[in-house]
């Protein structure tokens, strides 16, 4: 008989169908948030076990993780060999769990597990997993003096060497805290379900919208928030890719392991990516940002007056195309762009981002009409990825990360042939 806890599975998804995530927790406060990341996790289709170590269990109760997984939770190692079962070279490698998430891991787990010490059922069971080559990801939660420890940092750099995965902490109010909730989520997917076929290679990807000010405080923007661009720069994190993320003011968040230059106006923006192509050998440049059209001749110093100017008149000048900047600076980095167009037809939308590729010698170009419900702010997207031999690929509506993930994999074969 089914734990009824276990209804929600795939609730959001099946991505993790099939997969089995032995999740350790130690004794931080934050273990207060394990239930919340077990039942994500599910959500997704995963399996969740969870091993606790007696400190876990003084600050909550294995009866919390056995309702919120439905499954049996781990204190200690008995006769039934857990650590093998979950983390063992088996035949076949039945009841293996894909991966094993050590969340929260405390300063005093994490030195353990460097320095190869089992004297809880979470040690033994991640030195087990070293041993059979199970993925690791270890999420520190503690007080910040803790994590700033010398002997610490060297541990976490030894973890990192074999090939431990350490995300965060977010370092906030003297805390050295949990990653975001979010940010666990997505690597766990990374880990386990993306392809590293982006190893090796560098990619500078913008995202999210401009501001072009009138003034001090008021401004001309548009409605993207940024989750397109950000998706991609996820999707080639995840691929193994070396990414940097040109952000706009986007409303969507930026996860906290991706390395992100925060930008404002059109001119950041062209020149960041400008100084990014001429001193780095980047292989792609994805455009995803909304960069803006017109920009303000001036911006007039201060606060303009509604008591004293009661009619304004704004003169606005055309912008550079940051994609023609780009190719300016290096013929060869393989380009991506995206043409945003408004209740247009197929035909229409195609032709005239087809248009803009050939004009500015770029690569490849995404276009997609952000005239209805899949506009800037939707979680979702329609579009057609086109190519320099006018071949269309039409992605139905879907989310955004299955989106950019299909972007990415058309752009990588065209930069294939194109490297031939």
């Amino acid at each position: 008989m089914s734990h009824p806890s276990k209804d929600i599975q795939e609730s959001e998804g099946t991505i993790l169908r099939g997969k089995t995530i032995c999740m350790c927790l130690t004794g931080s406060v934050a273990i207060i948030s394990a239930p919340i990341i077990a039942r994500e996790l599910m959500r997704f289709g995963a399996e969740v076990i969870a091993v606790m170590t007696k400190a876990a269990t003084e600050l909550i109760s294995p009866t919390m993780m056995h309702w919120a997984t439905g499954n049996n939770v781990i204190t200690k190692l008995t006769g039934a060999v857990e650590h093998v079962y979950l983390a063992g070279e088996r035949p076949r490698g039945l009841g293996k769990a894909d991966l094993i998430l050590v969340c929260p891991a405390t300063a005093n787990t994490i030195s353990k597990i460097a320095n190869g010490i089992d004297d809880t059922a979470v040690t033994t069971i991640v030195t087990t997993a070293f041993g059979s080559g199970t993925p690791i990801i270890v999420v520190p939660a503690m007080h910040e003096s803790m994590f700033n420890h010398p002997i610490l940092k060297e541990n976490i750099i030894k973890l990192r060497k074999y090939g431990v995965e350490i995300l965060g902490p977010r370092i906030s109010e003297g805390k050295a805290k949990i990653a975001k909730i979010d940010d666990i989520i997505d690597r766990v997917i990374d880990l386990l379900v993306s392809k590293k076929d982006l190893h090796g290679m560098k990619i500078l990807v913008t995202a999210g919208p401009t501001r072009e000010y009138i003034d001090e405080i008021r401004f001309v923007s548009n409605e993207s928030s940024g989750r397109m661009g950000i998706e991609i720069a996820k999707e080639a994190s995840a691929r193994g890719g070396e990414v940097l993320l040109i952000n706009g003011k986007s409303s969507y968040p930026t996860p906290d392991y991706l390395n992100v230059v925060n930008v404002i106006s059109t001119s950041d923006f062209i020149n960041t990516v400008k100084n990014e192509l001429s001193k780095k050998d980047y292989d792609m440049f994805i455009c995803a940002a909304a960069i803006s059209d017109y920009s303000p001749k001036e911006c007039l110093q201060g606060k303009i007056s509604s008591d004293e100017v009661k009619e304004l008149q704004v003169n606005m000048h055309l912008t550079p195309k940051i994609i023609d900047e780009a190719r300016k600076v290096n013929n060869k980095v393989f380009i991506v762009a995206f043409k945003a167009e408004t209740n247009v037809s197929k035909t229409e939308l195609i032709d005239r981002a087809f248009a803009r590729l050939k004009k500015s010698d770029i690569d490849l170009i995404v276009a997609n009409d952000v005239g209805g419900e899949l506009g800037f702010e939707s979680s979702e997207n329609e579009v057609y990825i086109i190519d320099k031999e006018k071949h269309i690929q039409h992605i139905p509506r879907h989310t955004k990360r299955y989106i950019a993930a299909k972007i990415i994999d058309n752009a990588l074969e065209n930069y294939r042939i194109k490297d031939l």
